[in-house]
């Protein structure tokens, strides 16, 4: 009987206790109950007007509805994060990569980034084949990434279409944002075929590369103009036809040459991947010819050309910066050029060009600034610039009133690598700082 007295009060002090216990819930959780997050304290770097030290963010909805001082006031109820000594700045925007696109590099069943069926595949959508659930994404997220395009592999000249994914969502339909954001167009020389493909479908030459490029976009330009003169005549019928009452035929469809047609109107950028000299030259005349709206990729061997890269006004997608000189360059050559674009005025976004080293995206701007490049304008290279150069900066970009609240809490500067990241939201939900290694290391941890 005493041993029976003795468990049930055992119980009922074990379930006291429990209740006593607080719920373990995270800002995300508590924002749903109170509308309102609070970041207290920090440096708040806003890109878009400065610094604010001992600064408020205030998130709600989703959306930040204030940034400013100290005095700023802070609504009841809200939930409160003291990030007194933190960095506070906007999720950072890598302008190319393979998430979700590769998982394993040696393994090709998880490698979904060039179709080798043909040179010219404008119709082909990386969203068919972007894989929410890949391990990479959360390893992206930890560092403060919280935004990138998603292209597909550069084998191809004409490979397909990018997509803009937000890094967290329960979907592959959530995560990505702008489905066709934009088209790349590879002419860096190594999407010449070798002799183990049909050298009667695929170019082995720049200039075969060059003219196949050209009678691409001749043939979507014939068939836009044919679509567009069927239009005119269904909403017109000549007066004079017979049977004016009958809706003429449509020309038959063709997937290639509709993709083309945004492109070829403007109404959607080309993202034109050259490296040296000769390649940028061929390519600026097929832009030109087209009038194709442009931004250019890589350009790391082109520095005797930066003025006329300045005079286009095209942006650039710059790097990868790890390079080492070709034998007729200085051995800073390729490090120095995003300072060297700077200077020009030219605006410049950087890109990892990877899948699972994405988080090193901040270090490639911190390196650039370590041969030249104003740390403001490293700073936009990977936030606001993206932003405008991929249309999203109404919502992206810089901690203004009214965008989106992706924001990431830092216990330092966001581009040394000593750097952690304490906080990451997405659209004012707070994301869990985990990843497969993460949880591997607290499992054998002891």
């Amino acid at each position: 009987m005493i041993k029976k007295i003795i468990v049930a009060l055992a119980l009922i002090v074990a379930t006291a206790c429990l209740a006593q216990q607080p719920a373990k819930t995270t800002p995300a959780q508590d924002q749903t109950a109170n509308g309102t997050i609070v970041l207290r304290g920090g440096k708040l770097l806003t890109i878009s007007h400065g610094v604010i030290e001992n600064g408020v963010l205030i998130m709600q909805n989703g959306r930040i509805i204030s940034v400013g001082p100290a005095s700023t006031v802070i609504p009841k109820g809200a939930w409160i994060i003291d990030v007194t000594g933190m960095t506070v700045y906007p999720g950072l925007i890598d302008s190319e990569t393979h998430l979700g696109l590769i998982e394993i590099d040696a393994d090709r069943m998880t490698n979904d980034t060039l179709e080798a069926s043909d040179e010219i595949m404008p119709h082909m959508h990386v969203y068919d084949a972007f894989h929410a659930e890949t391990a990479l994404i959360p390893v992206t997220r930890i560092n403060g990434v919280t935004n990138a395009i998603v292209a597909p592999g550069s084998g191809d000249t004409l490979p397909g279409q990018d997509s803009f994914i937000q890094l967290a969502g329960r979907s592959a339909e959530e995560m990505i944002t702008v489905r066709d954001i934009a088209m790349p167009m590879n002419f860096t020389g190594r999407q010449r075929r070798n002799q183990s493909f049909d050298s009667s479908k695929y170019p082995s030459t720049r200039m075969g590369m060059a003219t196949q490029l050209r009678q691409a976009f001749m043939d979507a330009q014939e068939y836009a103009d044919k679509w567009a003169r069927y239009e005119k005549r269904k909403a017109n019928p000549d007066e004079k036809d017979k049977d004016k009452d009958k809706t003429p035929d449509p020309p038959k469809r063709d997937l290639k040459l509709e993709a083309m047609v945004p492109y070829l109107r403007g109404q959607k950028p080309v993202v034109l991947a050259v490296e040296e000299n000769k390649d940028l030259e061929t390519a600026l005349d097929l832009a030109h010819q087209f009038h194709l709206k442009v931004i250019l990729n890589h350009v790391t061997r082109v520095s005797s050309l930066l003025d006329k890269i300045a005079a286009t006004g095209f942006p650039v997608i710059i790097g990868p910066i790890y390079e080492q000189p070709r034998e007729w360059e200085r051995y800073d050559a390729v490090y120095k050029m995003p300072a060297e674009m700077a200077r020009r005025g030219i605006k410049i976004a950087f890109a990892s060009y990877d899948a699972h080293n994405v988080r090193n995206l901040p270090y490639a701007a911190g390196y650039a600034v370590g041969f030249g490049l104003p740390y403001d304008e490293a700073l936009k290279a990977i936030t606001l610039n993206p932003a405008q150069m991929w249309g999203v900066d109404k919502d992206l970009g810089s901690l203004d009133v009214g965008k989106m609240a992706n924001v990431v809490v830092a216990n330092g500067d966001p581009l040394d690598v000593k750097t952690d990241v304490k906080h990451v939201f997405i659209a004012g939900q707070e994301i869990p700082l985990v990843s497969k290694q993460t949880e591997l290391r607290d499992q054998y941890w002891h």
